[in-house]
């Protein structure tokens, strides 16, 4: 008779669960354990996508200019350029929560740039004193209120005040209203300048981009519709000499399925503009309107490279001035030279979508 091996005790469910606890504080204490091959990264090794994306981010700041403006990309991205910074604390916390000692660096790359670029916009540049107080408003076309608007301004105290996009419709009102306390005035087209002291050798100044493209090809020249003047030039009779001052409302930009985000119109004027003050050479200059883009736009280099912001200099903050209802950006302006600005500030909202901007200046 043979004999036979003893079976193996059955797997029953207790058993399972006692093999189970007995080996689960080894594949715990394995997986918190580093393995000898290092291919859990160390924290100078952790975060690759994070810490190259805030190299990318600090070299965007300082290097906007040289972006490609294919399809409009330079000059959007310089339209909001100060709200980049914003992706600062964002990567911060990717780099707080993946224990990133590379990407924590690599932040201090952006954080230094941005603090160059806007760092000296954060406080308050003003002093005191100043000649003259000066106003630049683009009143919109579709604005509800011209006569209360005309009131707010007013009531600014300002001694010039330079209006952009009048209508044909709102112009009379803004003349009655104003007509008390600035007994000076010309209008060109859709803009004009208010003032308490007088003015001569008014001209308009040619800021418009007119037809281009195929169309333009197949229209005769004397069949080409004539826009107003979005711009002019005069001057003011001050105590301490001759003023030039020039009022302008550049074209408008638009974000297009076909074309991305267009300025052709805008970059038009903006070399237009800065052909005029150039050829004028005059001493002291004033350069007042809404060129429907910020200083830090290329398209400007032109304008920014003879004269300054009265903001940037002189100013609170960044001045944001579009929309009224969320300011993201300043794209109302006030450029000087030869004259020094004292202050620069922001009117409360009238009926426009824009901000009124004001700056104090001084000989």
């Amino acid at each position: 008779m043979s004999r036979t091996e003893p079976s193996a005790a059955p797997a029953t469910p207790g058993r399972v669960r006692r093999l189970f606890d007995e080996v689960r504080p080894a594949v715990i204490a394995a997986k918190r354990r580093r393995p000898a091959n290092g291919s859990r990264p160390g924290p100078w090794r952790r975060g690759p996508v994070l810490t190259v994306c805030a190299l990318l981010l600090g070299l965007l700041l300082p290097l906007h200019g040289t972006l490609t403006d294919r399809a409009g990309l330079g000059s959007l991205v310089e339209t909001f350029l100060p709200w980049f910074g914003l992706l600062v604390p964002v990567l911060l916390a990717g780099a707080l929560l993946r224990r990133s000692a590379a990407a924590l660096v690599a932040l201090l790359l952006p954080v230094t740039m941005w603090l160059h670029l806007f760092g000296g916009l954060l406080g308050d540049r003003s002093q005191a004193g100043g000649d003259l107080t000066v106003v630049s408003h683009n009143v919109a076309a579709e604005n509800r209120d011209p006569a209360g608007t005309a009131r707010e301004l007013a009531a600014s105290g300002a001694d010039l005040l330079a209006l952009e996009e009048l209508t044909d419709r709102a112009r009379g009102t803004y003349e009655k209203a104003l007509a008390k306390a600035y007994p000076h005035h010309v209008v060109r087209g859709t803009v004009g300048l208010w003032s308490r002291l007088p003015l001569s050798d008014t001209r308009s100044v040619d800021v418009l981009r007119g037809m281009a493209g195929p169309l333009a090809e197949t229209v005769r020249p004397e069949d080409m519709p004539v826009e107003p003047p979005r711009a002019l030039r005069t001057t003011v009779a001050t105590e301490k000499g001759p003023l030039a001052v020039y009022v302008a409302h550049l074209g408008s930009v638009r974000v297009t399925a076909g074309s991305g985000f267009w300025t052709d119109s805008r970059d038009a004027g903006a070399t237009k503009l800065a052909a005029a003050v150039a050829a004028g050479h005059d001493k002291r200059v004033l350069v007042l309107g809404d060129f429907n883009g910020t200083m830090d736009d290329r398209a400007f280099d032109g304008l920014t490279s003879r004269l300054r912001s009265a903001q940037e200099v002189a100013g609170a903050g960044f001045g944001f001035s579009w929309p009224a209802s969320f300011p993201v950006a300043r794209i109302d302006q006030i450029l000087v030279r030869g004259v020094e600005p004292r202050s620069a500030w922001l009117l409360p909202a009238t009926g426009s979508d824009h901000l009124p901007v004001a700056a104090r200046i001084s000989w």
